[in-house]
């Protein structure tokens, strides 16, 4: 590929003249499609170690670059059942369809609440309510709806809308927000392992119009650890798990996780309802691993709708259940809350994982939907006071996607926005160019959280920090910052200069097997159920090669550093590869960056830089119940369908 600068000099003489402009033009020509064929990009920008630039700048992806794109297809749109759902409920009083009543004539309905049980793995039904009349308030967000015309067709269902919660009303109207806090919701919609080059492939029509309305992308977001609780916990607590108290299934001493200080308790703390839910309770964040919630963590709460639900969607078309789309329910579930609570401070949290989970290419089955809300936010006049966030935890980590020099990066680069009411600008104009300035910058969990926080007292918008972890987006994040400030491990940090390395370098060998040393040594416990790994083979190898500039900066040479003294001699002691390679038995593939002590020739790794990037399906039954955070370490000795 070219590079450097091409000079053209422009003659007098007409002939040179055109000889020179054919010459430019075949240049950047080929410098065009040199451009266009590069298949796999990391980032080559040059990051000098002054004041005046920055030190971290994510590689600059292509979101239709050919070799990602073969990955993603047009699918059919699904199409639900034709005939509308025979109640519906607005703000909290159920409805009867008239378009039914006219089909079928007069219809009866039972009408059976779904209750919580004693936590997060029990539900009941509540007591029946026999030929529920229409108009009827609802007792209850989610209930089972049991109907029968007079021609003897019948309607089952499962619904959810938010019932009329007289006590969180009183609760709201009590508490006086604090005195430098902005009037303003808060509602967070995420979808589960989306890339921001995902988000603009699969929903580029709710993208467009989220954009035209003002919405600002974090084009430096990263992510800080591996999956959704890493992504998550950072973000609702300001903690990591590890720094939490323990809450994982099988642990010792491990408990639920209602202690936690979750971000929704400050806000209703400050008078807001609070909204929280999850789609897939199978896999649910703060249940799979962990002992999830034993009293209801919001005044809203979706859980027991989604375990409901389930038990009935074989009964229904793919991704819907009556004549909606699954998704759409979800969609409308923030609807029903912002109509309920339309005068009140409100803070949500929906996470939707169905149709992004296991295929992105679902996704796109979200867009129209998206789109619709959005409008409905805009058109309603919601927006006019609210934070409207959308976002995801990762991009894709089992699919193919995944195993491509691209993927590997966007999996640490997930989608991430936020879009302010149009007189936030104004009135905050300090915090709100800090917030653009930092859409290019490095920024992390920690700081959505610390963003969160600064609302309960919106006072201060100086420069943050590098010595804080987590810095509030409305104060600008400086340019120097590094994953190293921002808590990012190596394994994670989309920022750095890799190399590739060839497999046959004996270093690369040596990284492997310690690798899977160190895997094997976490399932050694449980050797009688979980096999031993073996390498099988190195499919890449990369290093991590600090810049001639950075191993040359010695300080800066002038008081404001804006230039720098670049004379230094620095040999590298420690560097850090990162290999991927197979196992066998059940032929898993990971992702481990190592760090490799030159003098002692030794490599380090840990946990927390181990990816697991294809599926391990049913392999790890036999401990997945007991230890689901050993399943993508284990392949058990008697294996089962």
């Amino acid at each position: 590929m070219f590079s450097g600068k091409y000079c053209c000099f422009i003659f007098r003489q007409r002939r040179k003249h055109e000889k020179v402009l054919s010459v430019c033009l075949f240049i950047s020509i080929i410098l065009l499609v040199s451009k266009l064929i590069t298949q796999e990009v990391y980032s080559t920008e040059k990051r000098q170690i002054s004041g005046e630039t920055q030190s971290c700048i994510h590689p600059q992806l292509d979101p239709n670059l050919p070799e990602i794109m073969k990955f993603f297809k047009k699918l059919p749109e699904i199409k639900c059942n034709e005939e509308e759902d025979w109640i519906f409920v607005k703000e909290g009083v159920l409805l009867k369809s008239p378009k039914i009543n006219s089909k079928y004539g007069n219809f009866e309905c039972d009408y059976i609440p779904i209750i919580r049980g004693a936590d997060d793995f029990s539900i009941s039904d509540g007591p029946v309510i026999k030929n529920i009349q229409n108009g009827t308030l609802i007792n209850s967000d989610f209930f089972r709806i049991s109907c029968k015309s007079k021609k003897g067709v019948h309607y089952d269902n499962v619904h959810c809308a938010i019932a009329k919660q007289e006590e969180t009303l009183k609760r709201s109207e009590k508490i006086q927000a604090p005195k430098n806090m902005p009037k303003l919701s808060v509602i967070m919609f995420g979808i589960d392992s989306v890339s921001h080059m995902t988000w603009l492939r699969m929903l580029p029509k709710s993208h467009k119009y989220f954009t035209k309305l003002g919405g600002l992308v974090l084009n430096g977001y990263n992510i800080v650890g591996d999956g959704t609780p890493q992504a998550l916990l950072p973000i609702l607590t300001g903690q990591t798990e590890w720094e939490l108290p323990e809450a994982r299934r099988g642990r010792k001493n491990a408990s639920v996780v209602d202690g936690h200080p979750w971000i929704w308790k400050n806000f209703r703390d400050a008078g807001y309802v609070t909204q929280y839910g999850e789609d897939s309770p199978n896999i649910g964040t703060f249940t799979y691993r962990m002992l999830g919630f034993k009293k209801q963590p919001v005044d809203h709460y979706m859980r027991t709708y989604h375990m409901e639900a389930e038990k009935h969607y074989s009964k229904n078309k793919a991704y819907c259940l009556g004549s909606e789309k699954r998704d759409n329910i979800f969609l409308n579930w923030i609807k029903h809350f912002v109509e309920m609570y339309n005068t009140k401070p409100k803070f949500s949290f929906l996470f939707y994982s169905e149709c992004s989970h296991g295929d992105n290419n679902l996704i796109q089955h979200v867009d129209n939907d998206l789109f619709a809300f959005l409008t409905y936010m805009k058109t309603s006049g919601h927006l006019d006071h609210t934070i409207l966030i959308l976002m995801a935890d990762h991009g894709a980590r089992f699919q193919n996607v995944r195993e491509t020099v691209q993927g590997k990066l966007e999996e640490r680069m997930p989608y991430f926005s936020f879009l302010f009411p149009q007189w936030f600008a104004t009135k905050y104009p300090d915090a709100y160019k800090n917030f653009k300035t930092n859409t290019h910058r490095l920024t992390t969990p920690f700081d959505i959280h610390e963003t969160f926080m600064h609302l309960f007292n919106f006072t201060d918008f100086k420069p943050g920090s590098t010595t804080s972890r987590g810095i509030s987006l409305f104060k600008e994040i400086p340019k120097k910052r590094s994953c190293q400030d921002a808590d990012i491990e190596p394994h994670w940090c989309a920022c750095l200069h890799w190399d590739p390395v060839s497999l046959d370098d004996e270093r690369i060998k040596k990284s492997a097997m310690e690798a899977v040393r160190f895997i094997n040594s976490l399932t050694s416990k449980f050797r009688s159920e979980c096999r031993e790994l073996k390498l099988f083979d190195i499919k890449q190898a990369f290093r991590f090669r600090a810049t001639e500039q950075l191993l040359k900066f010695k300080q800066s040479s002038d008081n404001d550093g804006r230039f720098a003294d670049l004379s230094d001699k620095m040999v590298e002691k420690e560097y850090l590869i990162q290999v991927t390679f197979h196992v066998t038995p059940g032929n898993g593939l990971f992702e481990v960056t190592l760090k490799h002590n030159v003098a002692l020739d030794t490599y380090i790794v840990k946990s927390g830089e181990i990816s697991r990037i294809n599926k391990y399906g049913s392999a790890p039954n036999c401990i997945a119940s007991r230890y689901p955070n050993l399943r993508q370490y284990c392949y058990c000795v008697k294996q089962t369908n």
